[in-house]
């Protein structure tokens, strides 16, 4: 029972964080239809940047986190300036190409700042036992369910009755439409990846807190896109969820059958995923008539 308890927790809390940058994911298909695979590389930035303001600028986190997150949107306002608004109207597989050049010229440039060498990353969760029915559960890894699901809220709420949240909306439904009714889409498109890249840095402080800052962090990215693909491409529900499944399914397998696997078996579930239901569990299904 400790085990099972210790592994669902773990699991929440790798589907919180999985969430978060599924999110970013989802921001970016739904109002331009791309898939940014440099999401990955958004978190990488976020964590060394943090780590950088504290462990050697010096800051206190109040204020290296501000910073960090201020930093997050004016990359995601320069990327979708200098690499999205010159390709609108190109093919998608070329836009796909640039956020995969994209996101190894980002590593490229934290490898050459920081080096390739994993650091320890200064706390700012307490990470003190909690004993929860004979289980031993990490407080950070408690906080972060706590703090994933207070940003998931705060976005859907963002989505459902802001101003701005509405136009993403109606511009990801039909760009046209929406330029028509006066809404800059590329507003819209600056918005999105500015968002994106925002839960990608908070995404990315969460998992240096845990596992400390390397490039493994950026790795998380990858791990994602089956979360993505079960909730849906533009569903943020689907994101939540998704994360949540991915995450225990992670968590048990490793936990139960072996570590070696709980990194396949979410690939495994994306193949039958797209077999069964290439839509995901809440995405829309887009039907074409000609």
């Amino acid at each position: 029972m400790e085990l099972f308890l210790q592994l669902t927790l773990t699991g929440l809390t790798n589907g919180a964080i999985f969430a978060l940058v599924a999110l970013g994911f989802v921001l970016i298909y739904k109002s331009s239809d791309v898939i940014n695979f440099a999401q990955g590389e958004f978190l990488l930035v976020g964590a060394y940047l943090i780590y950088a303001l504290v462990a050697e600028v010096g800051l206190p986190w109040s204020v290296g986190m501000l910073i960090t997150l201020g930093v997050a949107v004016l990359l995601g306002i320069l990327v979708e300036r200098l690499v999205l608004r010159p390709l609108i109207g190109e093919p998608i597989i070329s836009v796909i190409m640039v956020t995969i050049g994209l996101s190894s010229l980002l590593r490229a440039i934290i490898n050459s700042i920081w080096g390739t060498y994993g650091r320890a990353f200064p706390p700012f969760i307490p990470s003190a036992n909690v004993y929860i029915f004979n289980a031993v559960v990490p407080a950070d890894r408690l906080i972060a369910i706590g703090l994933g699901l207070l940003l998931l809220a705060a976005f859907t709420l963002f989505f459902r009755y802001s101003a701005e949240g509405v136009a993403m909306r109606a511009a990801a439904d039909d760009q046209q439409a929406a330029l028509s009714m006066g809404i800059s889409v590329k507003h819209i498109f600056a918005i999105a990846w500015s968002i994106s890249a925002v839960t990608a840095a908070i995404a990315g402080a969460l998992v240096a807190n845990i596992v400390g800052v390397s490039g493994d962090v950026s790795r998380i990215g990858l791990r994602v896109f089956p979360v993505v693909i079960l909730g849906g491409l533009d569903s943020v529900p689907g994101a939540v969820i998704g994360g949540v499944i991915i995450g225990l399914l992670e968590a048990y397998t490793g936990g139960y059958i072996g570590a070696g696997l709980s990194q396949v078996l979410p690939f495994i579930a994306l193949i039958l995923i797209l077999m069964i239901r290439p839509y995901g569990l809440f995405g829309e299904e887009r039907i074409e008539r000609v």
